[in-house]
């Protein structure tokens, strides 16, 4: 086993195994305990749930959490709500809880790595032509990318990319900053401060978390809106000749 530590800009270069071609570093077993904590969480507060009055506190938390999302994603589309729910969900909690935990000693979140936030950022650009191609077919979609033009095609492309890469970046450099600078100010001063950064880093952490899944719902939502509008209006051109 091989631990490396030395002044690392991300936890992809703390290596804590390896053998042959097989590398486990920092994120990765930061992101499994994530992921372990929210199928266990989900797996003890679910179990028994109860449809009466007296419900868990748990039961009753999540109810909350859920319903804010629920509400979120009824502000930016009106209808398919619960198509939405479980990628927005999954992202918030996923990031929020990975961002959350940082206040435990020697743990670094794996969104600090460029590499987690991109593939988050990645599955909100697959689900942007996903949910627009579920709503009004595949043909339909592509037709969007030549509008009002083929020449407007690239600039499209470019579009989707562009924002994708704004996901990744802007989470990353939020969450990685902050652990760096955390980590300067415990070195050279009095504790007292760097805690109350790391009580603040907590409030920022699950700030960035809304802030991407809204900003995913926002690219879905005006997408597949987009789409609908198209789609009605040829429809009713249709109908009018």
């Amino acid at each position: 086993m091989e631990i490396v530590a030395i002044n690392q800009i991300s936890p992809d270069q703390v290596i804590l195994w390896t053998w042959s071609f097989i590398t486990i570093n920092v994120t990765i077993v930061y992101t499994w305990l994530v992921m372990a904590i929210l199928v266990i969480g989900s797996w003890l507060v679910t179990r028994n749930l109860s449809t009466g009055i007296n419900v868990s506190r748990w039961q009753h938390f999540l109810e909350v959490v859920i319903s804010t999302i629920r509400g979120e994603i009824r502000e930016m589309t009106k209808k398919g709500v619960d198509d939405y729910v479980p990628l927005i969900g999954t992202l918030f909690l996923f990031i929020c809880v990975a961002n959350v935990l940082a206040i435990v000693p020697g743990y670094v979140p794996p969104t600090a790595s460029l590499m987690t936030t991109a593939a988050l950022a990645l599955c909100v650009f697959i689900a942007v032509p996903f949910y627009g191609i579920s709503r009004n077919g595949v043909l339909h979609y592509l037709k969007e990318y030549f509008q009002p033009n083929f020449i407007f095609f690239p600039f499209h492309v470019m579009g989707e990319i562009s924002r994708t890469l704004a996901l990744t970046v802007r989470l990353f450099g939020n969450i990685m900053s902050h652990e760096k600078v955390i980590g300067i100010l415990l070195s050279v001063t009095p504790l007292v401060f760097p805690v109350i950064m790391q009580a603040l880093g907590l409030l920022i952490g699950v700030i960035q978390a809304y802030i991407f899944a809204i900003l995913s719902m926002v690219y879905i939502a005006s997408a597949t809106s987009a789409q609908e509008e198209s789609h009605k209006a040829a429809v009713s051109e249709g109908i009018q000749a």
